[in-house]
């Protein structure tokens, strides 16, 4: 406790310019967004987002005992004066950590992974070229505790990122661990890449089949694709970086799907439903996600107190980050709408 006046005081000063300073360098217009009154309906945040410089957004609600509902703003192709179409197809990047999650937690419970084996295990030619291989278990990459560097923070990998993506692991290998194994926690793509390659040696086949077999098949998930080359491309939705032009629809970014599908996929994996028997108690990572690629942003989350699931698509980024930040708000906003509701 202070108890000289004169330095309370001070403090307080000190407290008054940081903040001042702090309010300077924030965006107002993401201050503006937070403060404003919550509207009535998701629709009107939907269309308030708009007005703070998004290009287009999709949103689904899947609330248990109604039916899911989709509300949608903007553009889906700026361009062609398109507006935005809740059937469209839209790049969900992170998200599909939680489908490899589950693949990794199904092959486990067949006995063809461990979560206690290690990287070297599977991948023995990376003995020496990702520090802690023998060390680091599927687990701690799982739940990015591995230490093992993000390719996506090597600024090198920027400079041609659709052609670097080809080889993503080669801006990882050779670097020194960011912690020792189970001692820290770094997200890293690292992990889920080399998950995904473990998972090729062990099936023998593309991760992507098994995939399709063990969840999107079982679950219905008709509109959930691995590659822009497996999709009609008018079927996508536009993506935006802010100060370009560039549309980004056609670059590679690895899974597409509907927010119904992402909605669906989620919905199964917070009750149970994507698992067969064994299987849950076996799952060691998250059960929501978000997703950012350049032009596309995302979030998806299940609320257990109304029991919804909320997706949120949005084709802006920025390089600041500002973007996303102005999404999370705006999905916060929407949650709570659907909570007053409720």
């Amino acid at each position: 406790m202070i108890k000289n006046k004169k330095a309370k005081w001070i403090v307080r000063l000190l407290l008054f310019v940081g903040t001042t300073i702090s309010m300077f360098f924030v965006p107002w217009i993401l201050v503006k967004a937070w403060i404003l009154p919550l509207p009535n309906t998701v629709q009107e945040q939907v269309d308030e987002a708009i007005g703070h410089g998004f290009d287009g957004m999709i949103v689904y609600v899947d609330q248990a005992g109604k039916p899911p509902t989709f509300y949608t703003g903007g553009w889906k192709d700026r361009q062609k004066k398109i507006p935005a179409d809740s059937k469209s197809l839209f790049k969900i990047a992170s998200i599909s950590k939680l489908y490899t999650a589950v693949a990794v937690t199904k092959l486990v419970k067949e006995k063809r992974l461990s979560l206690d084996k290690v990287l070297a295990d599977y991948l023995p030619e990376l003995k020496g070229r990702i520090e802690n291989a023998e060390k680091i278990t599927l687990k701690m990459m799982i739940q990015h505790r591995s230490g093992i560097p993000n390719f996506t923070d090597n600024p090198d990998f920027w400079n041609n990122e659709q052609e670097s993506s080809k080889n993503a692991l080669d801006f990882a290998i050779d670097l020194p661990a960011s912690f020792k194994p189970n001692k820290g926690y770094e997200y890293s793509n690292t992990n889920y890449l080399l998950l995904r390659r473990i998972m090729d040696g062990v099936l023998g086949y593309n991760h992507h089949k098994y995939i399709k077999a063990k969840i999107l098949k079982p679950l219905e998930l008709k509109n959930t694709f691995f590659s822009i080359t497996e999709v009609n491309l008018d079927d996508v939705m536009s993506g935006y970086y802010v100060g370009l032009d560039e549309d980004f629809k056609a670059n590679e970014y690895g899974m597409l799907a509907t927010a119904e599908d992402v909605g669906k996929f989620l919905r199964a994996l917070n009750d149970g439903s994507v698992f067969d028997d064994g299987e849950q108690e076996i799952y060691a990572y998250e059960y929501n996600h978000g997703g950012l690629v350049i032009g596309y942003q995302s979030l998806a989350e299940y609320h257990k107190e109304i029991d919804a699931v909320v997706v949120q698509f949005i084709n802006t980024t920025d390089f600041n980050g500002y973007e996303w930040n102005l999404s999370e708000i705006t999905f916060n906003r929407i949650v709570k709408i659907i909570k007053k509701k409720n």
